[in-house]
């Protein structure tokens, strides 16, 4: 049986992505000052402005028009031709008395991370594949080297009169659940002017798309595309309004696999959105791993102020070697789901969250919930219930 099974990726200077960056640049500044900042951080860029808004709780001064033109400047866009409003206040105090104290610690359970409760409702879902090494779908990884090599291209000179929004996707065929050819690329690099489209396309192919499949080479039928609509010269903020957030399945996994309801940029790690995705790939990446199911969803599931979660389910998709329920039960022993246990353990008070904005926040290396620390204890979990 054959399937089709496609992913896209977009450059940093995508409008949703230099939004996302924006807000993750302003978060990781907002760190630095206070380790224990409250930040719920949205970006809208269009043309000639960037308008910042949201909750920031900060003991520090943070200067976010200069965070944005740094920003800006890093992206390859000049900040003189943006202006740049802010408009932000802290955290309603609401949400704040239900995260500094949480429904388990005015029941009376003090210890254990039962201090901090979810800084909202909503369920998060983490997902692992045996697929690549990256235990990611493969046309997520394809994509996401595309946009990254895009990138370094341009910033490098490798390619003259490349520009820095763009978007790739990446169509693989798949027969009987395993891999077997690139049925399709496609890439959209915004250009200058005076750039022939011809040569770009050469470009890309000789600087981009040999390096990106290297491991997982296209093949003389396979279908690429570069452009397709003609010639990209006027891109960014200039000719598509950006958002926080609506990049979510470039995020995480192409649309393969469940997202929650929630965005991550722009996030402080009380949010489960944002720490209670990254502890659930952390799970999933574990399961897989061990060699206990080739492709894993994890699903968690948060009240506001409340510190444990009120659901949690492991799904192998039919591929366990065990059962859903042991692996869940063997989870739930070793890993703990509260939000300061998250937080504590993935060391997300210290991460650099810009560096997760783009190319995806999985598979990459970008922090700890990428590492498979703890398999000795997981592989003992889930023996001692088989046995």
């Amino acid at each position: 049986m054959k399937q089709y099974l496609t992913a896209e990726s977009v450059c940093m200077g995508h409008p949703d992505k230099l939004c996302d960056l924006i807000a993750d640049s302003i978060l990781d500044a907002c760190l630095r000052k206070d380790r224990s900042s409250r930040v719920a951080c949205e970006v809208m860029a269009t043309k000639g402005k960037i308008i910042v808004a949201g909750e920031i709780t900060c003991s520090g001064k943070v200067n976010i028009p200069h965070v944005v033109k740094r920003v800006l400047q890093e992206v390859g866009y000049n900040p003189k031709r943006f202006s740049i409003y802010v408009y932000v206040h802290k955290q309603s105090a609401d949400i704040a008395a239900g995260v500094n104290n949480a429904l388990e610690a005015r029941c009376g359970d003090v210890g254990w991370y039962g201090d901090i409760g979810a800084g909202d409702q909503g369920t998060v879902y983490g997902y692992a594949t045996d697929e690549t090494q990256e235990l990611l779908p493969l046309p997520v990884v394809l994509a996401n080297r595309i946009t990254r090599r895009l990138d370094m291209v341009r910033k490098e000179g490798l390619i003259k009169g490349l520009l820095p929004d763009g978007k790739a996707q990446v169509t693989v065929e798949h027969e009987n659940g395993v891999a077997k050819r690139v049925k399709s690329i496609i890439v959209s690099a915004q250009h200058a002017a005076d750039k022939s489209t011809d040569d770009l396309k050469e470009e890309i192919i000789r600087w981009v798309l040999w390096q990106a499949f290297e491991e997982f080479p296209f093949d003389n039928d396979t279908e690429i595309y570069i452009n397709p609509s003609g010639c990209f010269v006027e891109g960014g903020p200039s000719a598509d309004t950006g958002l926080t957030g609506r990049k979510i399945m470039v995020d995480t996994y192409g649309g393969l696999a469940p997202h929650g309801g929630g965005a991550f940029s722009g996030k402080d790690p009380t949010k489960v959105d944002r720490s209670g995705a990254y502890m659930a790939r952390y799970i999933a990446k574990h399961i897989v791993w061990c060699g206990y199911a080739k492709r894993c969803v994890v699903g968690i599931s948060y009240a506001i102020g409340k510190a444990d979660p009120v659901a949690f389910e492991v799904d192998t998709l039919g591929t366990g070697s065990v059962s859903d329920e042991i692996l869940r039960e063997a989870a739930l022993k070793v890993f703990n789901l509260r939000p300061a246990a998250i937080i504590d353990k993935l060391n997300l008070r210290n991460t650099i969250y810009a560096d997760t904005a783009v190319y995806g926040h999985f598979g990459n290396w970008q922090g700890l919930w990428e590492d498979v620390d703890r398999y000795k204890e997981f592989r003992e979990a889930v023996t001692a219930l088989v046995d």
